[in-house]
């Protein structure tokens, strides 16, 4: 386990708070003075850190995932469909009561901690002090927009009674921009255990530049008139140059360890491809749980998992591969192909998170054969059951990315894996595509080469010409299938609105609507912010 991390939770556990989503929270400070204790500041900064812990563990990866062509959500007899909230992002057809989009509140929250912590040790005048704040700040401010298109830009500390609209969604990127090239010199260019998991100068760099490779997104006038065929970036050439400041660092690489060694549970801040990660422990730092998604339904049953080793939990098994994201997965040699199982199933060796030649069978010694296509049955009025058998548990491919073992597993199912939220694998596949859409060409990479460079450390056929923007987006599906950036890209592409299990043009419920980019305000939201208005569409 990552002994660190258990250190740093055991002297923060204290100020770790319950989020809240009202917008009118009272930040007065509680101190006549800040304390100078250096841990009473690590405890307050971690507070902020680590807000959106139990939300990317699982919430905020269903919301992105699912109505993305990554994953489908699926119901055997009834069980996880609750109330559709899983189907409806599937589907595009999302309702503002569904659980997988309850979160916004956490987000405000941190926020709202953010501008306590930056009041209290001096505002913006106080530089390098609380430029962590800002860049957490600024981060969650992001993910607002990303997610819900206008937002509200809380860049103070709002006094009692005050209100607060949404802002345009081009208003709050160009915020996040600004406050983003001001911190930027005044974070810590640190890479080490001290400082993983927390906001860096290269985790600023990433942020800004995802927001410049997707500027046209979010300066669209609405949401809907976002055209990837015609859009126009004027921000190509920004977005480079953060890519070559990160690259030119020297702080990252590709790494030498197999691809499946970055995302198991012992992965860490010796993983030099890590820019920005949400740190997890099974003890210390709980919430990760995608695991629990993933698995083969009947998984407990089997005398011995495909993971190597009997599990003590079961799998909740509502999140599988869709057929159309699953045959991305076929080229020769590339090392994540070991991290979708289909097919005739493999037991993997636990310590490798490679598969052997041992076959995976069930609890009656049959071999566990995963379907890619996904075969649905009638189950009353539930959208997407596929049978609570044998047959219904092996219909679509699973990821074994983050591998799970038992030792967390038993543990209320949290895994000890770390989500990587930046890396140095996306800034070399987002030089390539700022390229391809018209960026200036530096350094003496092309396309081509940046391309290349993700192909030949996973051992798959590299390329010999400048790829399409097709193979951009498959490429870049391959590479960060489970890291929550798919719906993101599938907008910038293009894509969002295209046909894939189950949203399909046959399918009764699938919604093509071009408002669906953004998710509707959860009712939550809504009645704590009653002079908000709904998002179109909803």
């Amino acid at each position: 386990m990552k002994t660190n991390i258990r250190l740093l939770f055991t002297a923060c556990a204290a100020a770790l708070v319950t989020g809240c989503t009202n917008l009118d929270v009272d930040v007065e400070s509680q101190y006549t003075e800040y304390p100078t204790n250096e841990i009473a500041v690590e405890a307050k900064m971690a507070d902020v850190y680590y807000q959106m812990r139990d939300v990317f563990g699982r919430r905020y990866m269903e919301a992105q995932a699912l109505s993305s062509d990554e994953y489908t959500a699926v119901s055997y007899g009834g069980g996880w469909y609750d109330s559709g909230a899983y189907a409806h992002p599937s589907l595009h057809n999302y309702t503002y009561e569904d659980a997988t989009i309850d979160w916004m509140g956490q987000l405000t929250s941190g926020i709202t901690k953010a501008n306590k912590i930056i009041i209290e040790l001096g505002s913006n005048e106080a530089g390098a002090t609380v430029a962590p704040a800002r860049a957490m700040r600024a981060f969650f401010h992001f993910i607002l927009m990303d997610c819900w298109g206008d937002a509200p830009i809380l860049d103070h500390a709002m006094a009692e009674g005050e209100t607060i609209d949404r802002s345009p969604r081009a208003d709050v990127a160009r915020f996040i921009e600004s406050e983003l090239k001001e911190i930027i010199p005044q974070l810590t260019d640190e890479v080490n255990a001290n400082t993983y998991g927390k906001p860096t100068k290269w985790m600023a760099e990433a942020l800004l530049a995802k927001i410049y490779i997707n500027w046209p997104v979010y300066t669209a006038a609405s949401v809907d008139l976002y055209d990837a065929a015609t859009a126009k970036n004027e921000k190509l050439n920004d977005c480079i140059a953060l890519c070559d400041d990160i690259i030119k660092s020297g702080k990252f690489n590709l790494g030498s360890m197999s691809y499946s060694k970055k995302f198991g549970p012992d992965n860490g801040s010796h993983v030099e491809d890590f820019i920005y990660v949400m740190p997890y422990d099974t003890y210390t730092a709980q919430g990760m749980q995608y695991g629990r998604s993933r698995c083969w339904k009947d998984i407990k049953s089997c005398a011995k998992s495909y993971f190597g080793m009997k599990l003590s939990q079961s799998g909740g098994g509502y999140i599988t591969m869709t057929p159309e994201f699953a045959s991305l997965f076929n080229l020769e040699g590339d090392q994540r192909n070991n991290c979708v199982i289909g097919g005739t199933v493999h037991v993997y060796d636990p310590k490798t998170y490679l598969p052997t030649d041992e076959i995976a069978v069930d609890k009656n010694g049959n071999p566990i054969v995963l379907t890619k296509e996904i075969t649905l049955v009638k189950e009353g009025d539930i959208e997407l059951g596929v049978g609570d058998n044998i047959n219904g548990y092996s219909q679509g491919y699973r990821s074994v990315k983050f591998f799970v073992i038992d030792d967390d597993f038993k543990n209320g199912r949290n895994q000890s894996n770390d989500l990587p939220i930046f890396r140095y694998a996306d800034i070399l596949l987002t030089k390539a595509e700022a390229i391809v859409r018209g960026g200036s060409a530096t350094n003496g990479d092309t396309a081509m080469s940046l391309f290349n460079e993700i192909r030949s450390y996973v051992t798959a056929p590299t390329i010999d010409h400048t790829p399409s923007l097709q193979e951009l987006l498959d490429e870049r599906g391959r590479e960060f299938l489970d890291e929550n950036w798919r719906r993101n890209d599938m907008i910038r592409f293009g894509t969002f609105e295209s046909e894939f299990f189950p949203h399909y043009k046959g399918f009764p419920t699938a919604n093509f609507d071009k408002t669906r980019r953004i998710f509707p305000l959860h009712k939550d939201i809504m009645n704590t912010n009653p002079n908000w208005k709904q998002n179109p569409g909803y």
